[in-house]
């Protein structure tokens, strides 16, 4: 099959990783594959694709220019249907699908001009937007698809029962021989990069400052740590999103001044894909005790890498870890977030987490949801998606 999948950005978040990821395993099992972004000029993929792409122009943001959101968002959708629209016209997908609602929304519209049959739509997770306009676009996103897929059973429930679309659950994969606990030479090269300090313990966050990313808790809670163990390090990494986070990044740098903990806390701001495996093994515990995720990749990343991770004790966490997988943690407790981090780091069995490493990693592959996603797609087939 001749698939385009499309995303919202070349940066590397959890969605456009999940669609890479997808992408190579298509192309591994056949299939011609095409990913495709909008970018600003010179950018590119954050990480290198093995599979053709299509970068849709867009024109760069001043950085002085205050954040508009609906702006921004319309922006990308009227790019993506600007460079769609020529590319249908001399080449045939048999699927197209996208993974959020800005490559939804210009889908949608394709498919009202007669270009496109259908499209699938993946949700990773959905958001409540402040802006009636962003919270119509991933309406319109979901409802419009021929097909609606979702990686988790919690939000194919909600699916069903918010929006009564029946959505199929095709789960993430791990690369497990990427994301490995053995150091490696360079991993030294990198904490001295980054300024993370060889001695003592490392708590590594991924994703930024974000309310979703319960950033501010595990500041608190890190805060609470440091009385009992002054040779902790938080070091936050990630943060390049769409979505305008100022807001709450302010209240985290107001908590982090007046806490006297600034030279213990490491924000390292987006990082090279390179990094990202020898970053995880650095690490002596990572947290992710998130309000929301859609299925939270970085878990398994953690523990393929050898690391005991933190988690919410909340859905999707709850449908795929066991107890001895992870520390739970109340998301909304600062204080059981710091118990839980005391725990994993208190208790971090090799062995153990290797063997959840193992079971996982077999359970999610990226060949396994390649397959099941090709399933899903031959069965769509007839008629075209694509004229």
């Amino acid at each position: 099959m001749r698939i385009g999948l499309l995303t919202h950005s070349v940066n590397p978040r959890g969605g456009v990783v999940h669609t890479i990821e997808l992408a190579h395993a298509l192309c591994d099992a056949g299939h011609d594959v095409t990913v495709m972004a909008p970018a600003t000029p010179g950018q590119q993929f954050f990480r290198p694709l093995r599979c053709a792409s299509e970068l849709v122009p867009i024109a760069p943001t001043p950085p002085s220019t205050p954040s508009d959101m609906v702006a921004m968002v319309n922006s990308r959708i009227a790019a993506y249907i600007d460079h769609l629209t020529p590319l249908l016209q001399r080449a045939h997908f048999d699927v197209l699908h996208c993974h959020d609602g800005i490559g939804g929304n210009a889908l949608a519209t394709l498919q009202e001009r007669g270009l496109v049959n259908g499209f699938v739509r993946t949700v990773h997770h959905m958001d409540n937007f402040a802006q009636p306009q962003l919270m119509a676009w991933q309406h319109r996103s979901v409802h419009q698809a021929q097909q609606v897929l979702c990686v988790s059973r919690l939000w194919r429930d909600a699916l069903r029962q918010e929006h009564g679309i029946a959505a199929i659950e095709v789960p993430n994969g791990v690369d497990a021989t990427r994301y490995g606990p053995t150091p490696q030479a360079a991993d030294a090269a990198l904490a001295h990069r980054l300024g993370i300090r060889s001695i003592g313990r490392v708590l590594l966050c991924v994703g930024g400052v974000e309310e979703r990313k319960n950033t501010v808790r595990v500041l608190q809670a890190f805060i609470q740590l440091r009385a009992q163990m002054p040779d902790l390090q938080l070091v936050i990494a990630g943060g390049a999103s769409l979505l305008d986070h100022s807001a709450y990044a302010r209240t985290f740098q107001a908590l982090l001044q007046a806490s006297g903990c600034s030279h213990d806390v490491l924000l390292t701001g987006p990082l090279a894909d390179a990094d990202m495996p020898g970053l995880f093994r650095l690490a002596d515990v990572v947290a992710m005790p998130s309000l929301s995720e859609g299925f939270g990749l970085v878990v398994l990343e953690a523990l393929c890498s050898g690391v005991p991770v933190v988690v919410s004790h909340i859905a999707p966490f709850t449908e795929y870890l066991r107890t001895d997988d992870c520390s739970w943690a109340d998301p909304l407790d600062a204080g059981s977030i710091a118990d839980a981090i005391q725990q994993a780091l208190a208790h971090a069995d090799r062995q153990r987490i290797a063997a959840s490493a193992a079971r996982l990693a077999a359970q999610f592959s990226w060949p396994r949801s390649a397959a099941l996603h090709a399933d899903i797609y031959s069965k769509m087939r007839a008629p075209s998606l694509c004229l």
